[in-house]
């Protein structure tokens, strides 16, 4: 989706930092209904749960972080990262299952982009961890594909106006990665260095590098 306008409304909602949105959604009250069922008809165990829950709440950003610094780095793997991401991300050792395809989008001079999941919390969470509260938040669900600009602004991320915002709302069956643009000034860092200024909402959208 595109933002092709300018919004001129009262924007009362800012996106504060991670925080308990209290009650489980009725998604979340789905999937435990589901797991439950899963075991119950032995499809899968506790244990295999379990170890599936303690390795995505082992990613984090960071993982992401360190992807982006190495397409920074390296253009051929950049070419095939932006390709294909799961065999690139194999390349590195990093595995982000089967349950749905991952696509990476990059932002240029001309365009911004920033991911949103409209109807729950669709996620990469094998390569950028636990989502945020807010990107849960329905304030944010509703309003980014609405007034994007008005949203980024409110995380303190200024678009200029001749740069095109574009909105990617992903599903359960696909999940969207932004490969932010690398900021002028970092010529001759290394990797580690270039991975340290990438974070969780720059690879979401919300944010972009800054040296």
């Amino acid at each position: 989706m595109h933002d092709g306008h300018d919004h001129d409304h009262n924007h009362s909602t800012t996106f504060q930092p991670d925080h308990d949105t209290g009650p489980a959604s009725p998604y979340e009250v789905l999937e435990a209904a589901v797991r439950e069922l899963l075991i119950e008809k032995g499809v899968l165990t506790k244990e295999e749960i379990a170890k599936q829950i303690d390795m995505t709440d082992s990613r984090s950003g960071a993982l992401g972080a360190k992807v982006v610094a190495k397409a920074w780095s390296d253009p051929a793997f950049k070419e095939r990262f932006l390709k294909d991401c799961r065999s690139a991300l194999a390349e590195l050792d990093i595995d982000i299952g089967e349950v749905a395809e991952f696509v990476v989008i990059e932002n240029t001079p001309d365009v911004h982009n920033v991911v949103v999941c409209t109807l729950c919390s669709c996620y990469p969470k094998l390569l950028l961890g636990i989502p945020p509260a807010w990107y849960k938040s329905l304030a944010y669900r509703s309003r980014t594909i609405r007034e994007p600009r008005a949203v980024l602004k409110e995380f303190g991320t200024d678009i200029a106006d001749n740069v095109e915002v574009r909105v990617h709302d992903s599903t359960a069956d696909l999940r969207y990665i932004v490969l932010p643009a690398r900021p002028e000034g970092t010529d001759g860092w290394d990797e580690d260095q270039l991975a340290a200024i990438v974070s969780r909402d720059c690879m979401i959208g919300t944010a972009v590098p800054k040296v």
